[in-house]
């Protein structure tokens, strides 16, 4: 059975990071949405400072523009992004480099990340700090430092990344308490969604009433509970069923489902059509 590519880091580097300048000019590579359909393994940031570009995720079109930043998580299936006349940076950093509190910034968003508008100074500070890091990425391999270097620069990078999205997540969700609870419930749902499928035994481990927990998301996210445990767990049923070929009964499983038929008929009133179908229809 063939599932969802995973692209590796450490296939390409073993410096835990890699860095690319892109132009205008350059050419673009002309190939199929479904064949380039990935999860990597590691965090990929672009930083645009010319031109847009689209980059499909989560079955999302998300367009960057000139002055934004944007990152992709490992467990999100993406595609190659597609520029017009875009330059800027691409920045792919393993996850053991990105310290908790700086994930707990990237990773626990109930919904799908947006692009960051950046300050002109902002975006300056950036495509400096990122011109420095190529530059000792490349030049400086033979020095025993050379390590100990480029870690200290992608993680500056880093926490600037976290502080832009920080503070544009602050905006967002004035109320912290509710917004520091859908966090938390994120990051269970991430970790227990094939096992806990029930909205009171998250409550529960979140130390709620299920009432109130509902209340909190609602007013973070605009959709209840039930709702994005539905998200989570078919968003994945949808990845697998889309860009892998792994059977419909063995995907109901791995998904915690022991009774297919209800598998099959939870999606089906999620979206309006069976497993198989969705298959077939997107497909063509």
């Amino acid at each position: 059975m063939k599932g969802i590519p995973v692209d590796k880091l450490q296939n390409k580097t073993s410096a835990g990071l890699q860095i690319k300048a892109f132009r205008p000019d350059d050419e673009q590579q002309n190939q199929t949405e479904r064949s380039n359909a990935h999860r990597d393994d590691h965090y990929i940031f672009f930083l645009l400072t010319s031109g847009s570009g689209t980059l499909k995720v989560e079955f999302q079109d998300i367009l960057i523009t000139a002055g934004h930043l944007y990152y992709v998580l490992p467990s999100q299936v993406h595609h190659l992004i597609q520029t017009n006349r875009a330059g800027g940076w691409f920045l792919a950093v393993d996850t053991s480099l990105i310290p908790p509190g700086l994930r707990d910034v990237f990773e626990h968003r109930v919904n799908l990340q947006v692009p960051c508008r950046l300050t002109d100074f902002e975006l300056k500070q950036y495509s400096n700090l990122l011109g420095l890091l190529r530059e000792e990425f490349i030049e400086r391999q033979d020095d025993k430092y050379y390590l100990p270097i480029i870690h200290t620069l992608v993680k500056t990078f880093l926490a600037m990344a976290a502080s832009s999205y920080n503070t544009v997540e602050k905006t967002e969700n004035s109320d912290t308490r509710s917004a520091e609870l859908a966090r938390q419930f994120k990051n269970l749902l991430a970790a227990h969604s094939h096992v806990i499928k029930s909205p009171s035994a998250y409550a529960s481990k979140l130390n709620v009433s299920s009432g109130y927990l509902n209340e909190s998301i609602k007013k973070v996210t605009g959709s209840t509970v039930s709702y994005w445990i539905q998200q989570e767990i078919f968003s994945e049923a949808k990845r697998l069923l889309y860009h892998s070929d792994i059977d419909v009964k063995e995907i109901a499983h791995d998904l915690g489902y022991t009774d297919y038929s209800y598998f099959v008929r939870s999606f089906r009133k999620v979206y309006g059509l069976s497993p198989l179908k969705f298959r077939l229809l997107n497909r063509k």
